[in-house]
């Protein structure tokens, strides 16, 4: 009865919403709603006839005072862990699932990501490690993960904390870039650009434009090769010890040509925003000439994979998963898809507790020992991060039959599932790849560690709200229809608007009917009876 009555109410709370009834009956029905269900079900759907949302965010605060419970909090930076539940509720979309176990990992991925946060006499930034570490620049600020930090930080509602971090690290130094920017490679302008597709701040992106063109500048003045092609440090990617590469010697690598490709198509973009047609077609063409000689000098067309190019003009005799980068940006053309076979194979990087670093069948395979950053074989969830983008752009925006969205799905849930240490949630830097055992756990250098995504994952991967520029709203999910019987991902903040993406296979869980919905601002603008991509208009 209470089922029956509740779903009713649902249907008339939508009304309420989307017909202008009057105040006087929403009222009355907001009383209705209380005495025959009360305010929220017990599964955390929200009742109140005056909200936008599905979801009351306090079903969801058990994570949090959990979280806050596991252990004493030595280190503090912007917002403790007694204000952490109200920072999350303010700032982050709601998301639940039937899988509790990865409900719990989405938010504690917000709760660490918040730990990270730093307010300083620069503004806010956000820091990879809590512990001071002594390759660590000012405010302890490490630019390897900048991208990282940007797509995570690009759901959060107050935009303050991506826009000034931003600002530190291209405009945060005597008005130029800080001076450990290119310590590491980065695809920041690009994370930059792709935010903007998310919050449309053209005032925030385009006076950073001579920002972005002198740090792309800088770095082909720093590293470029006769080839065309950029030189890298495999320590300077943030890939240090693998088996392809040196701390010194000057290779060619996927990484930084591919940030470089997605950062010159980046500043065309802003560049066109700006009425800058002469600036926006020569990074256009930057980008159309760096394409080619990645196709064309990193290709090994008999192992069928990106690899990484030696001073001698050899390529390495190893396939590593830095040779998925490339599809994170949607560089390559269509034909090269069949590398993803080997994400599959378990000879290849499929390994029981996550996707290894390294292809497991080469003789060089987890020999370089523990303890020094090793990237030969062992999970790094940066990488994995990368490798989930790239895989949701083949599965999206390739033809192909390599992969598809149960193997996004089974990544995604493997990847989650890693995150435990003695029971409990924990993200640290990198683990064994057979059983999931955290290597270097116990300091506060690793505990903790701002060096991936997996929110962003959930949302633009998994539950599949893809950032566009236009008034559309693309929702592509990547679970198979038969996995989930239902999902809610509520108060996205997008394009001004607040999204909710919900599944409901039978129509009883959030009682908006059967299927996938897709509302903007309360109204509906987009439904399937299945699990399928939809798009619908902004109002």
């Amino acid at each position: 009865m209470e089922s029956n009555i509740g779903c009713t109410l649902g249907k008339w709370h939508t009304m309420s919403r989307n017909w202008k009834v009057s105040v006087s009956t929403r009222l009355a029905l907001w009383a209705l709603s209380v005495v025959a269900v009360g305010a929220t079900s017990a599964s955390g759907v929200q009742r109140e006839s005056d909200s936008m949302f599905i979801l009351d965010a306090g079903a969801f605060k058990h994570h949090v005072d959990f979280f806050n419970s596991m252990e004493p909090e030595n280190i503090v930076n912007h917002i403790p862990n007694r204000n952490s539940w109200a920072w999350m509720k303010d700032n982050v979309p709601f998301f639940e699932c039937p899988d509790k176990s990865f409900e719990e990992i989405y938010y504690f991925r917000w709760w660490t990501f918040r730990k990270h946060l730093k307010k300083t006499p620069d503004g806010f930034v956000f820091t990879e490690f809590l512990d001071k570490v002594g390759h660590s620049g000012k405010y302890n600020t490490i630019s390897c993960a900048l991208g990282h930090h940007i797509y995570e930080g690009t759901w959060l509602r107050d935009k303050r904390y991506i826009d000034r971090y931003a600002r530190f690290w291209y405009v945060g130094h005597e008005g130029g870039a800080q001076p450990h920017f290119h310590k590491y490679s980065n695809w920041g302008t690009w994370a930059l650009y792709r935010r903007y597709l998310v919050n449309c701040d053209k005032a925030f992106l385009v006076p950073m434009l001579d920002a972005f063109v002198d740090d792309y500048e800088a770095w082909v003045k720093e590293q470029i090769l006769e080839n065309g092609l950029l030189w890298q440090y495999d320590v300077r990617d943030g890939m240090e010890e693998s088996i392809s590469g040196s701390r010194r010697i000057k290779n060619a690598r996927p990484p930084l040509n591919s940030y470089m490709y997605a950062n010159a198509l980046a500043i065309s973009k802003v560049a066109e925003m700006a009425g800058k047609e002469s600036l926006a077609e020569e990074y256009a063409q930057k980008a159309a000439r760096l394409k080619p000689l990645i196709h064309r000098l990193m290709w090994d067309d008999e192992a069928k994979f990106f690899k990484v190019r030696r001073p001698n003009g050899d390529l390495a005799d190893v396939r590593e998963e830095i040779g998925f980068i490339p599809w994170y940006f949607d560089l390559p053309d269509p034909g090269y898809e069949q590398a993803w076979q080997q994400l599959l194979d378990p000879q290849g990087f499929k390994a029981p507790m996550g996707i290894t670093t390294a292809e497991r069948r080469h003789p060089l395979f987890r020999s370089h020992g523990v303890g020094t950053c090793e990237w030969d074989g062992a999970v790094w969830p940066y990488a994995t991060s990368q490798t989930l983008v790239g895989l949701a752009n083949v599965i999206r925006n390739y033809r192909q039959d390599y992969v598809g969205r149960k193997d996004y799905f089974d990544a995604l849930l493997t990847y989650a599932r890693s995150h435990r240490y003695r029971g409990k949630p924990y993200i640290g830097e990198y683990l064994d790849e057979r059983d999931g055992k955290w290597l270097k756990p116990d300091s506060d250098r690793s505990r903790y560690y701002n060096h991936s995504t997996f929110c962003d994952l959930v949302i633009s991967g998994l539950v599949g709200l893809v950032p566009r520029q236009d008034n559309a709203v693309l929702v592509d999910p990547l679970i198979p229809a038969d996995e989930w019987d239902w999902l809610c991902l509520d108060n996205v903040l997008y394009h001004g608007c607040a999204l909710t993406i919900l599944w409901d296979r039978t129509g009883e869980k959030y009682c908006r009917g059967k299927g996938l919905h897709v509302f903007a601002d309360g109204a509906e603008i987009a439904r399937s009876d299945e699990l399928m991509r939809v798009t619908g208009e902004l109002p």
